[in-house]
C-alpha cells in the first residue's frame, strides 16, 4: 500500500510539472528589448541558485532585454547593500532570488517606493508583484508523508533547522510538524540541529557523525532538513558509519544527492527535487508580461516539485533534463 500511495503522489507531481512545461512552450511571450533587468541573487553557490540565475540570464537575453547581475555570495550585508545598489541603478525592473524576508524586506519596500517593478524567487514579500516558486506546502507535505511511511510511523527524528526565517524552509518544517502531528510515536530530537553556510555539507556530516556515537543503532529513524546540502552531508556520515537503518528526506534534487539516491545501499529515503531552470524562466516571462501591460498576474506562480525516490528517478531526471 505505501508503495502505491507514493507512486500515486509522484504521479501528480510529475503531471503538474509536465504541465508547466507545456504551458511554458504553447504560450508567446512578450518582447524585452531596451529593458534592463536586475537579477538579484543572494548567493549562487548551490545548484538551485546557479540554475535559477543562468535560467534567469539566458531568458532575459533570449527575449532582448539586458540582465544587471548581482551576487551576494550568502552574505546578508553584501545583500543589503547589493539590494541599495538596485535602487540606484533604476531598472526596468527587478527580480530578488531568495533570502531571508526580515532582512531584505524593508530594502524590498524601497525598491518598491521607487516605482521598480519588484519580482521575486522564492521570497513571498507583501512589496512582490509576484513571487514564482515550487509549491512549497504540496512539496513538504508529500516528503513529511513519505518519512512516515518509511519509517512506518514510529521512532525519533534528527530535524535541521537553522533557516527558519527563509520563507520557503519554514513552510516545509511546518509541514513536517502538521505531518508529525498525527504521528504522536514520531518524535523530533531536541534541541534541533542548525545547518550553517558555508561549509553545509562538512558541518552537517560532523554534526551527525558525532550524533551517531550517542544514540546506537535503533534510537534513530531518519533525518530530515529543509533542504538538500545538510541531507548530503548527513548521508555521508551515514555511509562512514555504516548505518543502514536509518534514512534521510530533503528538498531540491541537487545531482549529487540524486546521484547518490541511485545507489542501491544509499541511505536516502527521498528528496523533492525542484526544477530552478523553469523557475527562473518563468520569473522572467512574468516580468515581460508586466511590462508589456499584462498586469492581472497571480500573487504566486507555482512550479511543480516532484517528490523523488529510487523508484522514480529516472523520470525526475529526464523531466528536469538532467544530463
Amino acid at each position: 500500500m505505501s508503495r502505491i500511495l507514493t507512486l500515486l503522489t509522484v504521479l501528480v507531481l510529475t503531471l503538474a510539472g509536465g504541465l508547466a512545461h507545456a504551458e511554458e512552450e504553447g504560450e508567446a511571450v512578450p518582447s524585452l528589448v531596451g529593458k534592463r533587468i536586475a537579477v538579484s541573487m543572494t548567493g549562487t553557490s548551490h545548484y538551485f541558485d546557479i540554475k535559477a540565475f543562468q535560467a534567469q540570464v539566458n531568458e532575459i537575453k533570449r527575449l532582448g532585454g539586458t540582465p544587471i547581475t548581482l551576487d551576494a555570495g550568502r552574505n546578508d550585508r553584501n545583500l543589503v547593500t547589493q539590494l541599495h545598489t538596485v535602487v540606484t541603478q533604476k531598472p526596468d525592473a527587478v527580480i530578488q532570488t531568495l533570502g531571508t524576508l526580515s532582512v531584505i524586506d524593508p530594502w524590498l519596500k524601497r525598491i518598491q517606493a521607487a516605482g521598480i517593478p519588484l519580482f521575486t524567487i522564492d521570497v513571498p514579500s507583501q512589496y512582490s508583484l509576484n513571487n514564482t516558486t515550487s509549491d512549497n506546502v504540496a512539496a513538504g507535505r508529500a516528503l513529511a508523508e513519505q518519512l512516515v511511511r518509511d519509517t512506518g510511523g514510529k521512532g525519533r527524528i534528527l530535524v535541521f533547522n537553522g533557516f527558519y526565517g527563509v520563507p520557503v524552509c519554514a513552510i516545509r518544517y511546518d509541514e513536517l510538524k502538521k505531518v508529525l502531528a498525527d504521528h504522536p510515536q514520531l518524535q523530533i530530537v531536541q534541541p534541533e540541529l542548525r545547518d550553517v553556510i558555508p561549509n553545509t555539507v562538512q558541518d552537517a556530516r560532523s554534526q551527525i557523525a558525532a550524533l551517531l556515537n550517542k544514540y546506537p543503532k535503533g534510537d534513530i529513524a531518519a533525518i530530515w532538513s529543509a533542504w538538500d546540502i545538510p541531507q548530503l552531508g548527513a548521508s555521508q556520515a551515514l555511509i562512514d558509519a555504516g548505518r543502514s537503518e536509518i534514512r534521510t528526506y530533503g528538498v531540491d534534487g541537487t545531482p549529487e544527492v540524486l546521484e547518490l539516491l541511485a545507489h542501491d545501499d544509499s541511505p536516502i529515503g527521498a528528496v523533492v527535487a525542484q526544477q530552478p531552470d523553469l523557475i527562473g524562466r518563468t520569473a522572467v516571462r512574468n516580468v515581460a508580461r508586466y511590462l508589456a501591460g499584462q498586469r492581472d498576474l497571480p500573487k504566486e506562480t507555482h512550479v511543480a516539485a516532484l517528490l523523488t525516490t529510487r523508484d522514480n528517478l529516472a523520470q525526475v531526471k529526464h523531466l528536469r533534463g538532467d544530463q
